[in-house]
């Protein structure tokens, strides 16, 4: 299902109502259960839809005295259900091994964002075998079923080898054990005029087509298909700004705005986490600079949760217009559609 926006000319700014007057009351925060660390910048991939601004030349990563906080963090707090591990490649940064093992030896369900072509580089053959020795829950990027589609947006040769990632995976269990499971994450094309925006098309019917071709194209299994939205920030943003839509991809955004998406928002049960240890509310609000506060306004970090000895600090979630990518049509997560 491709939705596209009103045939006004792209020349033309519409205005269009700012995220925060969205909602009725503010956006509230709900008991913490999800730790996302998005553990640097390092990856062997530059896409060009990363709102993480990611690649082979950027050096960030996990401070060592931020990954011990995050280590007594996961001691300390019992009401942690899942480490989810994102980047760049999670992989390749300091901190994704130590924070994996401490997770996993208390009892946490652990996430790892990879983008599978990690398994290729020298150094990092291993962590399929390391995958399915601790029973990491592997999170993939594949936007589309089609080679062409695929190495456009992540770069060429991207899908064979994220391919053959996946046979790697199903080899050990990926896809067919109840512990050992691999999920799909489709974003549609960047838009290069207008008429080509677009939401995520309806989640289950495309995990259907993923599902048959992937199978019996390559004899892959896989669990879930989450569809995701391209958000106006990181490259996304700057590739809208080039070709001045970043505005009217926004108001399209907010056209389709859906209330019922809100109380599932991703935000509202989870702390998201910088490699240098301060915290925000979401991925994307810490890729836009828009810290968590507790009740009196200052900012966190996660020396300061420790210091007042409570996850659930903040009253009310950072927001802004970029919001309305988690919250158009049938919403947009972490997790895949909303409703």
């Amino acid at each position: 299902m491709t939705q596209t926006s009103a045939s006004t000319p792209a020349s033309v700014s519409v205005p269009y109502t700012p995220f925060k007057r969205q909602l009725a009351a503010p956006l509230t925060k709900q008991r913490i259960t999800t730790l996302q660390v998005n553990l640097g910048k390092k990856c062997n991939l530059a896409c060009k839809h990363c709102h993480v601004d990611a690649g082979p030349t950027r050096t960030e990563e996990l401070s060592m005295e931020a990954c011990d906080r995050l280590l007594e963090v996961i001691d300390r707090f019992p009401q942690i259900e899942t480490v989810d591990l994102t980047g760049g490649a999670p992989e390749m940064n300091y901190g994704f091994r130590p924070l994996v093992e401490a997770a996993r030896s208390r009892g946490k369900e652990v996430i790892v964002r990879s983008n599978l072509t990690i398994f290729e580089v020298a150094g990092y053959e291993d962590l399929p075998d390391y995958f399915a020795h601790h029973g990491l829950r592997v999170v993939a990027s594949l936007p589309c079923y089609l080679a062409d589609n695929v190495d456009k947006m992540r770069g060429s040769g991207v899908f064979d080898g994220s391919i053959r990632g996946l046979q790697r995976l199903n080899a050990l269990g990926y896809g067919s054990h109840p512990d050992m499971v691999i999920d799909l994450v489709y974003n549609p094309p960047l838009p290069l005029v207008e008429d080509d925006f677009r939401l995520p098309p309806d989640q289950a019917g495309l995990s259907v087509a993923y599902h048959d071709y992937l199978e019996r194209e390559f004899g892959i299994r896989f669990d879930n298909l989450l569809t995701i939205a391209n958000l106006p920030i990181g490259r996304t943003k700057l590739f809208l700004s080039r070709r001045g839509l970043d505005r009217d991809y926004t108001r399209f955004l907010a056209e389709n705005f859906n209330l019922a998406t809100v109380d599932g928002l991703m935000c509202r049960s989870q702390l998201s986490i910088d490699y240098l240890g301060n915290v925000f509310d979401c991925d994307f609000n810490q890729m836009e600079n828009i810290p968590a506060r507790d009740r009196s306004g200052r900012p966190l970090t996660v020396a300061r949760l420790l210091e007042l000895g409570t996850l659930d600090a903040i009253e009310q979630v950072g927001t802004a217009d970029f919001c309305y990518g988690c919250t158009a049509g049938a919403g947009s997560s972490c997790g895949g559609a909303l409703v």
